[in-house]
């Protein structure tokens, strides 16, 4: 069977590792298995309800859930096998870029996960004249249900045109419309065929190390993300039971109930576990926090060619047993593998969580090159500060000036309605990634920065703010950072604190913050010790590129108030907006 179609995936999971916990959700407390079998019957079943719904080749279903569960997949799958596309769409983006995409991709069917979600499409449904009906994956008053399709395609005798809407479908047909979430300008619609994403999870597969039989994965990022959809369909084609956390809050207790061998994560994501591992550490007294933070250190130094060598494998094998195997119980206690994707991922967290057997896979890739273009592991090389060699679909070269350029069966057929912009980021079949990075001698990427992002300063000098951001994120004491100067005669910052821990860091220095994130924020011992921590970072970095100044925000950033976007990267032109006057006080003090 050729792995050319993204259902193909499901047939050849039922044909070689077949499951009774396949997909798995919990429903009012419990969790509720789907067997491989009775997943492919309600793919089907989906199918045929959509015919019934006259749901035709090409017609565009949006996909709109507030968290990951098995009817998400079955309706994926049940919409491509019709020859029909879906377009998955964040929940969290506003009501008028809900109306730009679902015009724009002119959709005929939108299905929900709740009535938050419904209400914000009903909103706007005047707007787009395309779309027929909603439908809800809870159950709403008034509003048809999930199910409804479900039960339209319980008429079997449709299935003998489901499979020749299947065996229509060609390779490079279009399967999903992707629109990103842009830090500037309307989102575009990134149109990724059949071939382009299941190329990528067959030869990503290969770099997944071996696991148990009957390996569990938990999934929380979002589905409507590329990273976490195509490593859906990889869970499939492996044969791996993915069990679908409830919510963002319940992670972690999903995780212990679960026991996952391997899951997905972002920088931001393992960063506050770590944080909060180190709070814990924090707590200890006497011989107990001396130990704790002694196998912290053993972690920050760990490396491949030391790991068996003598002294250090010695005080690995103590912190291991003694420490860090307290951090695996937990994630679960079986956990072998995170996959790390969508930002750059500190050094020194990815050298701790190795150390202490949660060995981490980083990856890179856009929506645009169908998600990975490359991926350490151990299956290829496996090195710290990298993002492990390109894929072996893909051909990798980086331009003179720095930038990552990527040919292979992956890169996206185009941006949809836009062969202006479609046409901008390819140069003789490469697309241009928009990133910095470069080739080692072993044939491994390294990312530096994103191009779009890099800056002059006004002495010429320029700057790579990633490279510092992710550098000073070190700091337990600051939770995000902006770097900034684009034409400024100095590098100066936008700090969000780390407020849970300066509270928890204030206690012990017998400060108490009455006046909440506000009085943080401006507290001068709280500016002196971040200062210091600036410092401490500074040393590792030109003179030219080096953070002067900084100020820090009285809230949070988040991607409900516009500050990140739903892979929690920075939407650096709205923080420049939202703190204007803390930008503007930064260089009108140098006046």
């Amino acid at each position: 069977m050729e792995m050319n179609k993204l259902f193909n995936f499901l047939d050849y999971q039922l044909e070689h590792f077949p499951r009774e916990d396949a997909f798995v959700t919990k429903e009012n407390g419990k969790w509720v298995k789907t067997s491989t079998q009775d997943f492919k019957n309600q793919v089907d079943q989906f199918s045929r309800g959509l015919l019934k719904l006259d749901v035709q080749p090409n017609d565009k279903v949006a996909l709109i859930s507030h968290n990951n569960q098995t009817k998400w997949d079955i309706s994926d799958l049940g919409i491509l096998q019709v020859g029909a596309q879906d377009v998955p769409i964040y929940p969290t983006i506003s009501a008028e870029d809900y109306a730009y995409i679902l015009n724009h991709a002119e959709v005929k069917l939108a299905i929900v996960s709740n009535k938050e979600i419904y209400e914000k499409v009903k909103s706007i449904k005047d707007q787009v004249p395309t779309l027929k009906d909603v439908f809800s994956f809870e159950e709403i008053e008034g509003v048809r249900n999930w199910n409804e399709i479900i039960e339209l395609g319980k008429d079997e005798s449709l299935q003998e045109e489901v499979e020749k809407r299947k065996a229509a479908v060609q390779p490079d047909d279009l399967a999903t419309l992707i629109y990103t979430s842009g830090t500037t300008g309307r989102p575009k619609g990134v149109m990724l065929s059949h071939r382009n994403i299941a190329s990528v999870v067959t030869s990503a597969a290969k770099r997944i190390p071996p696991l148990p039989d009957q390996a569990r994965t938990i999934s929380f990022l979002p589905t409507c993300h590329i990273f976490e959809r195509i490593i859906h369909y990889l869970y499939v084609y492996k044969g791996f039971g993915v069990y679908f956390a409830e919510s963002i809050d319940q992670i972690g207790e999903n995780i212990r109930e679960v026991k996952p061998h391997i899951f997905t994560a972002v920088p931001r994501l393992l960063e506050k576990v770590y944080d909060k591992i180190i709070a814990k550490g924090q707590e200890l007294s006497g011989i107990k926090k001396a130990l704790f933070f002694w196998a912290v250190g053993v972690g920050e130094k760990f490396d491949f060619d030391k790991a068996d060598k003598f002294p250090y494998s010695l005080k690995l094998k103590i912190a291991r047993k003694l420490i860090f195997s307290k951090w695996k119980e937990a994630l679960g206690g079986e956990i072998r593998y995170i996959v790390s994707g969508s930002a750059a991922l500190q050094p020194r967290l990815q050298r701790v969580f190795i150390a202490g057997e949660i060995n981490i896979l980083e990856g890179y890739g856009l929506t645009e090159t169908g998600g990975v273009v490359s991926v350490n592991s151990p299956n290829a090389v496996w090195k710290i500060g990298t993002v492990g060699p390109p894929l072996d679909i893909d051909e990798v070269k980086i331009a003179d000036d720095g930038e990552i350029l990527v040919k292979g069966p992956n890169i996206m057929l185009g941006y949809y309605k836009d062969p202006e912009k479609t046409a901008e980021v390819f140069t003789d079949e490469y697309f241009h990634t928009g990133d910095i990075g470069e080739i080692d001698e072993d044939g491994v990427l390294k990312i530096t920065d994103r191009k779009k992002e890099m800056f002059k300063t006004s002495g010429g000098k320029y700057v790579a703010p990633q490279l510092l951001e992710n550098a000073m994120k070190q700091s337990p004491f600051i939770e995000q950072i902006m770097v900034i100067g684009e034409g400024q005669k100095l590098v100066a910052a936008l700090i969000q604190p780390n407020f849970e821990f300066i509270k928890e860091w204030g206690k012990r220095h017998h400060l108490h913050f009455e006046g909440g994130h506000k009085e943080i924020a401006e507290h001068p011992k709280v500016n002196e010790r971040i200062k210091q921590e600036i410092e401490k970072f500074n040393k590792n970095f030109g003179k030219w590129e080096k953070i002067k100044l900084f100020r820090l925000t009285p809230e949070e950033w988040s991607i409900e108030k516009g500050h990140l976007t739903p892979t929690m990267k920075l939407k650096r032109k709205q923080i420049k907006e939202s703190f204007k006057h803390l930008y503007d006080d930064i260089y009108n003090s140098l006046t």
